[in-house]
């Protein structure tokens, strides 16, 4: 069925050119006999601008030709899917290797089955993070345990920093590196970002367009089409703690977030999907919402011995690490082997000691806050000490961060706590009344840089007051403006888009020059009736063929880049990169079309100074409001948090990441782990102990 489609539409498609052709023709034809007799009539001029009507439909048929027929719907959206996992495979792949920071060594999670009240999925009774090759009977790894599961609904569940978002990450890797044709594409999504007025299948497509830059219409269907597997992170964080630090068992977020996925359903079964938690938050909901037909399993402390070999693959002064090492390897079940038996202070504790200091003063530590507070306070130090240039003062980067964590308390961008920064959502930060007065200022000085001009043209009190008047309305436009949309300009690139992208450069600006005809039509009939036809006529040329250019060149950008899949991972210095030549783009094509437009007219109707001027002016309002809006804003920003943020703020973001401060979330920033940036939030000034 599928190749009798694939010829059907190949012969509409010939037939499209056909067609195209013979307008081509006959419109050429005519036209020529037309002026061979001694010009166009009124009604011939009708038929003389169905000639780039003619072209634009040959060459878009002649365009579909040479594009191969894609199938079916069903296999389209697998093909989109194949895209998709190697997109998250990339993406959770450097995630992974920040996690890590500079090692490899991975912690293999064991992790059991528990029981649950009501209905509740199959599961083997245990499971790890890894096969184990060498003995086939043991517990199944994640994947192998995800898929021996009963409906395909797991909770993860552990302590802080027992491995939840390490072992999801993994759960990730393993199903899409190994998913047969028609599964579908595992995506992890922290839950801190799920605005739960939105059903999860909306979550889902919002996710894949605002975090994995699919168009809309793609994400859809590939969401529709089941091939999307929901891995929630974070189910703890949706939801702020109680003054005394225990989870709220109200916690509204999250039970509207597990009514959702109640309500997930595949066919007449429970929906897949996995979520993330820490134990004691799922333990406080199960009695009001628990997740039905699913299997909980509880990540089990580090034991001794994995936690001593980590160590010592991590260390690089053996007689320097040794008597920690022996006193852990002597009491198993003492304070500090249960204090050091779960990944995130494992890791803590390496990086702290790595290169300098004493891992015996941990013995002095008595408790498990009093060892937290000890290494959290030397965590940031040692961060710095070993990354990579630039080299920052270890104050300054505490100070920088903490600050950053003002972003995620749910006074900002949004209404409710996140784990996401992203920098063109950052500028709240800086006092929101501050920054909009400062970007309208910007704006108002940028257009009004051209107000000198005004004086060399014959009514420079008009002129003038014309520029002020533009100035003052786009100032308090940027004021209220929000960032616009992210384009991936690097899909220009792509073989398979370069044709359709050129091919739109060509026919939308003839398409849209129609548009510009009708504009200009209806602006030159309106002067001729006021008792100018002369310059009716040449308002309406400017208008038809300047804005009509200009609107196709636009279209052309717009629909040609955003019209395929992504095929590399996003990451936030790619994001800012994309946005600002998106508007740059966009900025300059619609002040060069829109000053041309607005200037020409002003120097038909007036004379050439006053439209310079007018249209300088128009140029730079235009330009500013269609594409540089959010990178203006985010300089605004920044000029405006100098004193608490570095400058180069990307940069030093992306140094975070490098360091094993922060991570990279799609677009967006995140910090390494929740402790530390609810340490951070906590201390606005670095922390000394003895």
């Amino acid at each position: 069925m599928a190749g009798i489609g694939g010829r059907q539409e190949r012969e509409r498609r010939r037939a499209g050119a056909v067609i195209g052709g013979v307008l081509l023709v006959a419109s050429l034809g005519y036209a020529l006999s037309q002026l061979a007799r001694g010009g166009l009539g009124p009604a011939d001029t009708a038929g003389l601008l169905g000639l780039p009507v003619a072209v634009a439909g040959l060459l878009a048929a002649m365009a579909a030709l040479r594009r191969p027929v894609q199938g079916t719907d069903t296999e389209l959206v697998r093909q989109w899917a194949e895209m998709l996992a190697v997109q998250v495979q990339d993406n959770e792949r450097e995630l992974r290797r920040q996690l890590l920071g500079r090692d490899t060594r991975r912690i293999d999670l064991r992790y059991t089955l528990r029981a649950m009240p009501g209905r509740a999925a199959e599961a083997p009774a245990a499971g790890r993070t890894f096969r184990d090759p060498g003995n086939p009977g043991a517990d199944p790894d994640i994947a192998g345990f995800f898929r021996a599961t009963r409906p395909r609904r797991l909770v993860i569940a552990g302590a802080p920093g027992s491995g939840k978002t390490v072992l999801a990450l993994e759960l990730v890797l393993a199903l899409a590196a190994d998913r047969a044709d028609g599964d579908p594409v595992p995506v992890r999504i922290p839950m801190a970002q799920w605005d739960t007025a939105h059903t999860l299948p909306e979550m889902l497509v919002d996710h894949l367009t605002r975090t994995l830059d699919w168009p809309r219409n793609m994400a859809e269907r590939l969401v529709a089409h089941g091939m999307v597997l929901p891995v929630l992170d974070g189910l703890d964080e949706m939801d702020p703690p109680r003054g005394d630090g225990s989870p709220d068992p109200d916690a509204p977020r999250a039970r509207t977030a597990v009514q959702h996925l109640n309500a997930h359903q595949e066919g007449l079964e429970a929906g897949s999907l996995v979520l993330t938690s820490r134990r004691a938050h799922y333990d406080a909901l199960l009695a009001r919402e628990p997740l039905v037909d699913s299997a909980l399993v509880v990540i089990s402390p580090v034991a001794s011995e994995p936690a001593l070999t980590y160590l010592r693959d991590r260390c690089h002064d053996p007689a320097r690490w040794q008597p920690l090492l022996d006193h852990l390897a002597a009491h198993p079940s003492g304070v500090h082997a249960q204090a050091l038996s779960t990944p995130w202070r494992l890791g803590l504790t390496a990086t702290v000691y790595r290169y300098h200091g004493d891992p015996a003063e941990l013995l002095g530590l008595h408790d498990t806050d009093a060892l937290d507070r000890h290494l959290l306070a030397r965590y940031i130090p040692a961060a710095v000490e070993t990354a990579d240039p630039p080299h920052y003062r270890p104050a300054q980067v505490h100070r920088w961060l903490h600050h950053l964590t003002g972003h995620l308390t749910g006074a900002g961008a949004a209404a409710y706590p996140t784990t996401d920064i992203s920098v063109h959502g950052l500028w709240p930060l800086a006092g929101p009344r501050r920054v909009r007065v400062a970007d309208a200022l910007l704006t108002f000085s940028t257009i009004s840089a051209v107000l000198p001009a005004a004086w060399l043209t014959p009514q420079p009190r008009a002129v003038a007051a014309s520029v002020l008047a533009l100035a003052v309305a786009c100032g308090l436009a940027a004021a209220l403006a929000l960032s616009p949309s992210r384009l991936d300009w690097q899909k220009r690139h792509l073989p398979g888009l370069r044709g359709p992208f050129v091919l739109g450069l060509v026919v939308n600006p003839v398409l849209a020059t129609f548009v510009g005809v009708a504009a200009g039509l209806v602006a030159g009939a309106a002067i001729a009736a006021a008792g100018h036809p002369r310059a009716g006529l040449a308002v309406g040329t400017v208008v038809s063929w300047v804005a009509g250019l200009g609107a196709g060149f636009r279209f052309s950008v717009a629909a040609g880049l955003r019209g395929a899949a992504p095929t590399t991972a996003v990451s936030p210095p790619v994001a800012l990169r994309d946005d600002t030549v998106y508007g740059l783009v966009y900025a300059v094509s619609t002040g060069l079309f829109g000053g041309l437009a607005v200037g020409g007219t002003v120097a038909l109707l007036l004379e050439p100074s006053t439209g310079l001027v007018v249209g300088a002016a128009t140029a730079v309002a235009s330009g500013q409001a269609s594409g540089l809006s959010a990178a203006r804003r985010y300089l605004v920003f920044l000029l405006c948090a100098r004193r608490r943020l570095p400058f180069r703020l990307g940069r030093f973001l992306d140094w975070a990441c490098s360091a094993g401060l922060m991570r990279y979330s799609g677009p967006a920033y995140q910090f390494r782990h929740a402790e530390l940036q609810h340490w951070l939030a906590a201390h606005p000034e670095p922390v000394v102990t003895p």
